[in-house]
């Protein structure tokens, strides 16, 4: 296929707003590839190289080579060319990637040029998120999209499953299975202003409700094969070496095989739990981490169980999962839990919680199955402080004391394949934060008006406001009052981010 045939339909992807018209479009170009070529072009038209990583930035494509007349580079070309870039390395691989990249966009024509800085910079932006790929695959294919959503989740990934869904089709598709030792998306919780909001949200009025405490430590999903244990983050980093005591957790259990969601908190000798960042500073740490272990020890808390002794449960009712995790794990290794009919007893239970430190509650469906990567009304969390997950899309030069400084950060929520500005705030940043966000913005940067530097929305930001009010001054139509800085989210993508919607959820 020819990369101009993608570069035309990621133009005229980013020209519609229409989420259909989009889809239409995506379906038409996969359908045209071939097997060879339907795995990179699924993945291209998500913005994304099949490469992890080829080399090449933003500076590597400052100065190109004269364009070339009419299109002949093909998927394949562009897919062997990278290859070949992610493979330079030693002495004299700076001369050998340049000459990789002039030759590469010596051969493309000034709209395929401008389309390969952008997927190779990250800043493709054509209004095709990977989610929207998907059900362009399963109209493409002719089959189910939540099978499609459902084989990707459980670990096959895009390019795996579009090649699956075109070249295979449903058979194909349900071979994609919870596998032990493969990390699959975590299921995510909705949000809600109060636990009786919470409550009605998640089941019908008078039925039981599962609240678990929700812990300010770190997810953590575990899979036990054997006498091998692997512990994965909520983004699915491989983290095992870092957390000896989760390992230790579940390597005592009298199990064979099972994948285990839960939490990995530090906690004071009282039991309370000690400030995020000491958590995150923790887990994060790659370096002797037997001494960092005596200093800030972790407690594992499981809430779900996904897979136990050769027995997916993901399809099971919570109860049933909750019945099976209590017989294999000691109470404690569990979640504080209250499972109940009455709001009360559920507003109690948040406010003891909140009282001992904790962040709140998250309000479960007893009958809901895990819905890996997505986020329902299965699980409803509750904070008694409002934030939300935001993503920065730009930030202003600082003035005064925090002249040389990136300081008031713009706030995007998600809206259909792209972000809406909410506001902006410079509060609750420490000097440490400024100078962090600092370097990092810096690095993300693709414009600068010499006031405000527009950024690549990739960096999540945890915002604590008062409330949201209706406004002229965003595009959303909305604004964040008193926002302010909790923390940073290197744990969460901007497709975690929180949407339009749930902001909207919060009006007065």
């Amino acid at each position: 296929m020819l990369l101009a045939r993608l570069v035309q339909t990621s133009t005229a992807v980013a020209a519609t707003r229409s989420r259909v018209a989009k889809r239409t479009l995506l379906a038409a170009v996969l359908a045209e590839a071939s097997a060879d070529d339907v795995a990179t072009v699924a993945s291209y038209l998500a913005g994304s190289a099949t490469q992890r990583r080829t080399g090449v930035g933003w500076r590597g494509l400052t100065s190109l080579p004269d364009p070339a007349l009419e299109p002949t580079l093909t998927v394949d070309d562009v897919v062997t060319r990278l290859d070949e870039l992610a493979a330079v390395a030693g002495g004299g691989s700076r001369e050998r990637r340049r000459a990789l990249v002039d030759d590469l966009f010596g051969r493309a024509t000034p709209e395929e040029q401008t389309w390969l800085v952008g997927l190779l910079t990250g800043e493709l932006r054509q209004g095709a998120l990977e989610s929207l790929v998907l059900d362009a695959v399963a109209e493409a294919a002719e089959v189910p999209a939540p099978l499609v959503r459902r084989a990707a989740m459980l670990g096959g990934g895009l390019t795996s499953v579009a090649h699956a869904a075109m070249t295979g089709g449903t058979e194909s598709l349900e071979a994609f299975a919870l596998e032990p030792g493969r990390p699959v998306l975590p299921m995510l919780a909705a949000s809600a202003t109060d636990v009786p909001a919470a409550v009605a949200k998640a089941v019908p009025e008078g039925r039981d409700v599962v609240v678990d405490a929700k812990l300010d430590g770190i997810r953590v999903q575990v899979h036990r094969v054997g006498d091998d244990v692997r512990v994965y983050t909520r983004s699915l980093d491989d983290v095992t070496s870092r957390v000896p005591e989760v390992v230790e957790t579940v390597a005592a259990l009298d199990v064979t095989t099972a994948v285990l969601d839960g939490e990995a908190i530090a906690l004071r000798d009282d039991g309370s739990p000690r400030p995020f960042q000491e958590t995150g500073a923790r887990t994060a740490s790659r370096t002797d981490v037997e001494t960092l272990r005596t200093r800030t020890p972790l407690t594992t808390y499981f809430f779900d169980v996904l897979h136990l002794d050769g027995e997916d449960l993901l399809d099971r009712p919570l109860s049933e999962r909750l019945d099976r995790l209590r017989a294999t794990l000691p109470a404690t290794a569990q979640v504080p839990r209250v499972v109940t009919s009455d709001p009360g007893q559920a507003e109690t239970f948040f406010r003891t919680l909140v009282a001992a430190g904790h962040e709140g509650v998250v309000v479960k469906d007893p009958d809901a199955p895990y819905e890996a990567g997505r986020r329902g009304s299965g699980w409803v969390k509750v904070k008694p402080v409002h934030t939300l997950d935001l993503v920065v899309l730009g930030v202003e030069r600082g003035s005064g004391r925090r002249s040389g400084l990136l300081s008031n950060i713009h706030l995007g929520a998600r809206d259909g394949d792209g972000f809406v500005m909410l506001g902006k705030t410079f509060k609750g940043m420490t000097d440490e934060t400024l100078a962090w966000q600092t370097e990092r913005f810096r690095e993300l940067a693709t414009d600068d008006d010499g006031y405000t530097v527009t950024v690549r929305p990739e960096q999540v930001v945890e915002i604590a406001f008062d409330g949201v009010q209706r406004s002229t001054r965003y595009p959303g139509g909305l604004a964040l009052r008193f926002a302010r800085v909790v923390r940073y989210r290197d744990d969460k993508t901007a497709a975690e981010a929180d949407t339009l919607e749930t902001v909207r959820g919060f009006l007065a």
